[in-house]
């Protein structure tokens, strides 16, 4: 079954703490507060019970999509959401909000500046902190209001959100959390500057290959973790993720004089071999298919797909997802309506 509540708190950041690497499952604690005055912790797992322990971390310093416009309103506090598409709810794999091969493993603590999960997230925290524009998005499980005072920052009534990361796709322990359109997430947005920053986590034994009903695990899962407690990450660089092969890198989404048929989608292929396309299609934000007009596409060779077969490029935002012969997503991007807003001029990704 899925979380047993959702949604998001907006707030502004007053102080943030981390929690030492003694810890068998650390948190990175942030405190806001809202425009009401109601106080919250948000707790942000920094390392992992299961191996490996170390989490899976995406920035996106410039961040654009369709849901920043579907947000509730700054500072309104804990707002809950539906979890299903077309609103504020996070889902990493169907909203296109991240690709796997974006996220590198960062170990929790580790000597030195700059170098450790905590240390980027302190990074854009305290950012938010020191600007009075700035405000939180938080996005999660709730917990409280509580009668003790909160255990890390001493507000009263305890009060806060955790499961601030992918919710799905769990092993086989905690797949009773699985679910879709219930993903957590950290949005940071700079009014004065029109920016916003998301932060995205996950747990390197999800698989990110998902049932679309029950979030499950599906196709490529992730090997089964070996459980247990979770001692000092090994030093040394994590390795690279491997990044898909046929990506999607551009598209004409608002064509000059307008017309379905002038609209279109490029691929490339990144791999360093010929990829047969027999079966895979390509899938709009409501699930629209339309297939590849060719068979195969060559190693470093891009590919230009008319818009066909009732799949759509709507001009308020939207998702393209590339899924292969099996129905399994391969690489996804999405855009937002200012991006589509231009016309005859092409989005690159």
């Amino acid at each position: 079954m899925p979380l047993s509540s959702y949604g998001v708190v907006t707030a502004r950041v007053v102080d943030a703490r981390r929690e030492g690497s003694s810890d068998d499952t650390p948190h990175y604690q942030i405190h806001l507060t809202d425009d009401g005055g109601t106080n919250y912790r948000a707790a942000v797992n920094v390392k992992s019970a299961q191996k490996p322990w170390e989490l899976l971390y995406f920035a996106a310093e410039d961040f654009q999509h369709p849901l920043t416009a579907q947000l509730p309103e700054a500072g309104s506090g804990w707002n809950d959401l539906p979890p299903e598409p077309g609103g504020a709810s996070l889902d990493y794999i169907r909203a296109n909000l991240v690709q796997r091969s974006q996220m590198r493993p960062v170990p929790a603590n580790a000597d030195g500046p700059d170098n450790d999960l905590a240390d980027f997230l302190d990074h854009y925290v305290r950012r938010a902190q020191e600007d009075s524009s700035a405000y939180a998005y938080v996005f999660g499980e709730p917990w409280g209001p509580e009668e003790q005072p909160d255990k890390v920052f001493g507000f009263q009534p305890g009060n806060g959100v955790h499961s601030v990361h992918m919710n799905q796709g769990n092993s086989e322990e905690y797949s009773e959390d699985d679910g879709v359109w219930q993903d957590g997430g950290l949005l940071l947005h700079f009014a004065a500057e029109n920016r916003w920053v998301a932060i995205f986590l996950a747990f390197q034994s999800q698989s990110w290959h998902t049932d679309d009903r029950t979030g499950h695990a599906t196709g490529g899962k992730a090997p089964e973790p070996e459980p247990g407690p979770a001692p000092e990450p090994e030093p040394g660089p994590a390795p690279e993720p491997d990044a898909a092969g046929v990506q999607v890198v551009a598209a004409m989404v608002n064509p000059t004089g307008g017309g379905q048929e002038n609209e279109t989608v490029t691929l490339i292929n990144a791999s360093g071999a010929t990829i047969a396309l027999d079966g895979w299609k390509l899938a709009d934000a409501r699930k629209n298919t339309m297939s590849f007009p060719a068979p195969e596409i060559d190693a470093g060779q891009t590919l230009q797909v008319p818009v066909t077969d009732g799949f759509r490029l709507g001009n308020q935002g939207g998702a393209i997802t590339v899924l292969d012969a099996e129905g399994l997503k391969v690489h996804g991007v999405s855009y937002t309506a200012a991006q589509a807003g231009d016309e005859g001029r092409t989005i690159v990704f």
